[in-house]
C-alpha cells in the first residue's frame, strides 16, 4: 500500500494571478532531486527568485545543491538554517546563489529586509526555503517549487515536485523539455 503524501501547498495560492504556469514532475530519489536542481539552473538568470516549499526532509536543500552545481558557484551548498542566509559566489561568469532558510523567521518581508535580499536579487539567483508569506513581495515574477513527499513511517524517497511560475518571466516554463525523468536523462 502506498503511503499518503503530504501536500504543503499543492495548488498556487488562492487569488493567484492568472499568469501562472504549472508543471508537475515525479522524482524518485535524492540523486534525481539534485539532478532536477541542475536542470532548473539551466533556465535561471540573475534576478530570479525561487521559493521552495515542502516539509522537513522533503528535499529542498538537495534541490538547492543541484542548483548550485548547475550555476557553478563556490562552496558546498548546505542548509543555512542557523545562519539564515549564505551567499555562494560564482566560479565563472554566472550569477551568485543566495540561499536563504526562512524557517526560523516568523514575520513577513519586514524580518527579511535585514537580509537585504532586494539588494542581492538583481545580480543573483535568490533561493528561499520556507519563504511562503515572507518573500513574495520581492518579485512579481518568481518560481515556486512545491515538494510533496510520503508522510508517516516510510522510507519512500519518491517526491511529486510542482513548479509554479508566476509572472511573464515564467510563461515558457511549460514548453521546456522536462522529461525523461530518469537519472541518466537528467545529467
Amino acid at each position: 500500500m502506498e503511503a499518503p503524501h503530504s501536500s504543503p501547498a499543492a495548488e498556487p495560492a488562492a487569488g493567484a494571478p492568472h499568469d501562472t504556469v504549472t508543471v508537475t514532475l515525479a522524482v524518485e530519489s535524492p540523486e534525481q532531486m539534485q539532478a532536477l536542481g541542475r536542470r532548473i539552473s539551466g533556465v535561471l538568470r540573475p534576478g530570479d527568485l525561487v521559493m521552495l516549499t515542502g516539509e522537513l526532509g522533503a528535499g529542498k536543500t538537495t534541490l538547492t545543491r543541484g542548483l548550485g552545481e548547475g550555476l557553478g558557484v563556490r562552496g558546498a551548498v548546505t542548509s543555512p538554517t542557523f545562519v539564515i542566509a549564505r551567499v555562494h559566489p560564482p566560479l565563472g561568469e554566472g550569477p551568485a546563489l543566495v540561499h536563504v532558510d526562512a524557517y526560523r523567521l516568523g514575520g513577513g518581508l519586514d524580518e527579511m529586509e535585514d537580509l537585504d535580499l532586494d539588494v542581492s536579487l538583481p545580480d543573483s539567483v535568490v533561493v528561499v526555503e520556507w519563504g511562503d508569506g515572507k518573500v513574495e513581495e520581492l518579485s512579481d515574477d518568481r518560481l515556486q517549487v512545491l515538494i510533496d513527499r510520503a508522510v508517516g513511517d516510510t522510507d519512500d524517497e519518491r517526491r511529486a515536485v510542482t513548479l509554479v511560475g508566476f509572472g511573464a518571466r515564467w510563461a515558457a516554463l511549460r514548453t521546456e523539455s522536462w522529461a525523461p525523468w530518469d537519472t541518466a536523462g537528467l545529467r
